[in-house]
């Protein structure tokens, strides 16, 4: 008999260990949902932000860079600025070919591209050496689309319009006012960004281009 009293005592002193043991881990949850919704419920500190959001780009002084309006330009300066407690740093962009200087805040840099490489230009050259696609449309339509095309800051597409206008000849009968002038805008864009690339004197670039157009000719009858 003494035996089985002792049974029964050990088997109440692990219950009472389990319902410990339950109790405390009910008690440690409720804190932790307390916590929880005290946290919920403190609002976040706002900051104000002081810092202007760059791009992944980053050009250094004296990169070459090709502003769709404007051309290439050259990296003079970059600079800083503090506007409504909020700093701003732009580059300062010299376009020596229509003597301007622009400012590009680094936040908007998306309009600016990097110079193209060498195999780009290779690819310009083999533009200018293929036969002119003249569409049969009003040429009021047609400038429109040249125009956009210069501005659009590709060089793929400046160079069809180079290509397109392009007419082997100096004689100004054999071309329209709007239409030479527009040759020569996209002309001169293109043999600057050939200069800035291939790091050559103008005079070397223009008779590469006009070798490619067939000019080469109108140059040596000139002479």
């Amino acid at each position: 008999m003494p035996k089985k009293k002792k049974v029964k005592k050990s088997k109440k002193f692990k219950t009472v260990k389990k319902i410990k043991n339950t109790k405390f881990k009910s008690a440690s949850k409720l804190v932790e949902k307390k916590t929880s919704i005290t946290g919920q419920d403190e609002k976040p500190e706002i900051k104000k932000v002081k810092k202007q959001p760059t791009e992944k780009r980053v050009y250094n002084l004296k990169d070459y860079v090709v502003y769709p309006k404007h051309g290439v330009g050259k990296i003079t300066a970059i600079e800083k600025a503090t506007i409504g407690e909020i700093d701003i740093q732009f580059y300062k962009i010299l376009v020596e070919k229509e003597k301007l200087t622009l400012t590009v805040p680094i936040n908007q840099q998306s309009k600016l591209r990097p110079i193209s490489s060498i195999n780009q230009i290779n690819k310009c050259i083999s533009i200018l050496k293929a036969k002119p696609k003249i569409k049969r449309t009003m040429w009021s339509r047609r400038a429109q689309e040249y125009d956009q095309k210069i501005n659009s800051g590709k060089i793929y597409e400046l160079a069809e319009v180079v290509k397109d206008l392009n007419k082997n000849t100096d004689i100004i009968a054999d071309q329209s006012y709007s239409e030479r002038q527009l040759f020569e805008k996209a002309y001169e864009r293109l043999k600057s960004e050939f200069e800035a690339v291939l790091k050559v004197p103008p005079e070397d670039v223009q008779k590469k281009m006009d070798k490619a157009l067939g000019r080469s000719k109108i140059i040596e009858d000139n002479v």
